[in-house]
C-alpha cells in the first residue's frame, strides 16, 4: 500500500493500464478470445450491469469490488452497476447456480429490457467449478439462462473482468 501511495504522489496517476500477460482471457460463446483491440476501441454508449450472485464462495465478488477502486476505475469506461435488472443491459452471474437461486436468476433475466446480455463470470458460473451438480445445485448459468460471454478464472482478475465487460459493451452496440 505504501508503494502505491508513493507512486501516486510521484506520478499523480492512480489508475493502471490493463495488462494480460499470462492471464486467462474472456471469450465469446464461439471460443473467440477477447483481444486488446476490442478493449482499445471506444464505446458507443455506456453499459449498465446487474450483478447476481447465484451461489458463489464470494471470491469473484471480492475481485468485483476491486473494479471500483482507483487502480482499475471501472467508471472510466462508462460501465456502471445497477440495483435493478429493469435498468440493466448486462446480467453478470457469479457462482454456481443453486436450486434456491435458479428462479431468481431466470426472473432477473426476464425483467431485463431487450437487447440483453448475460456474462458468466468465474469457473463456477461457466461450468460448475468445484461444485458441479447435486441435489442443491443446478450447475452452470447456461442451464438457466442463455450466456453471451464467458470470463474464466477462479476467481477472474479484475483486469480480465473489465475486458469481458468492454467486450459485452461492444456486443451490445452491435445489437442496437
Amino acid at each position: 500500500m505504501l508503494k502505491l501511495l508513493e507512486r501516486l504522489l510521484k506520478d499523480k496517476v492512480a489508475t493502471e493500464a490493463i495488462t494480460f500477460d499470462g492471464e486467462a482471457m474472456p471469450y465469446l460463446p464461439d471460443g473467440t478470445k477477447v483481444t486488446e483491440d476490442i478493449i482499445k476501441s471506444r464505446l458507443g454508449r455506456s453499459l449498465h450491469v446487474r450483478h447476481l450472485d447465484a451461489g458463489s464462495c464470494n471470491a469473484c465478488d471480492f475481485e468485483m469490488g476491486a473494479l471500483s477502486n482507483p487502480i482499475y476505475d471501472l467508471h472510466r469506461y462508462g460501465i456502471h452497476f445497477d440495483a435493478s435488472p429493469r435498468h440493466a443491459d448486462l446480467l453478470m452471474v457469479t457462482g454456481v447456480v443453486t436450486r434456491n437461486l435458479a428462479e431468481a436468476l431466470k426472473r432477473s433475466y426476464e425483467a431485463m429490457p431487450e437487447p440483453r446480455l448475460v456474462m458468466a463470470c468465474g469457473d463456477c458460473a461457466i461450468n460448475g467449478g468445484e461444485y458441479g451438480e447435486s441435489y442443491a445445485i443446478v450447475g452452470p448459468a447456461e442451464k438457466v439462462v442463455p450466456v453471451d460471454i464467458y470470463v474464466p478464472g477462479c476467481p477472474p482478475k479484475p483486469s480480465v473482468m473489465i475486458a469481458g465487460l468492454i467486450a459485452a459493451a461492444d456486443m451490445l452496440a452491435e445489437r442496437l
